[in-house]
């Protein structure tokens, strides 16, 4: 299969020359920037300590949360609608030092391809954060609310792992200890 036969491979590089997410990466950078500026606080985020990125391991945890709500919402009974409320308003407060993870090491990205496709990752990722804080405050009126909102935050959080896993397995965009370097 040729690059021209696979779709995803087409939109992906297509997504990499899209000028218009230049302005996303103008917003992101003055967040992202202090995060990097002191080098103990990059250490940290970055994952010196563990000899590579903090980020794609932190993802586990808002993303387990946010499905194990949703097999709840799908598979559960009402008892389990308190539990599955709970669970989204955890993987809202995990996400937010994901995200944090997320810009610190989107900081130190300098291709412009691969900026462009971290913007449209960050976007989709608060696109998914702001459906999930959606449920979980439906779910405050009514235990069967917000469930369509969780299913809408679990599409874009996969769009967004899709972007997040071309940018560490495909483009190779991700800290690590420079014992692995090739």
């Amino acid at each position: 299969m040729t690059t021209h036969d696979n779709p995803l491979v087409e939109l992906v590089r297509r997504i990499e020359g899209l000028p218009a997410l230049d302005g996303v990466d103008a917003a992101l950078t003055p967040l992202a920037q202090p995060l990097v500026d002191d080098p103990r606080l990059r250490d940290l985020l970055q994952g010196t300590w563990i000899g590579h990125a903090l980020h794609p391991i932190m993802t586990d945890l808002p993303l387990g949360l946010w499905t194990s709500a949703s097999v709840l919402d799908l598979l559960g009974g009402p008892q389990d609608r308190h539990a599955a409320r709970r669970l989204m308003g955890l993987g809202v407060l995990s996400a937010l030092p994901t995200a944090v993870t997320g810009l610190a090491e989107w900081a130190s990205v300098t291709s412009r391809a691969d900026r462009r496709t971290g913007a449209l990752h960050a976007l989709l990722n608060v696109t998914a954060l702001a459906c999930y804080a959606g449920s979980w405050r439906a779910r405050r009126k009514r235990p069967e609310g917000g469930v369509a909102l969780a299913l809408a935050g679990a599409t874009a959080a996969a769009a967004a792992g899709y972007l997040g896993g071309h940018l560490t397995a495909a483009r190779k965009v991700s800290s690590r200890h420079p014992a692995f370097e090739e």
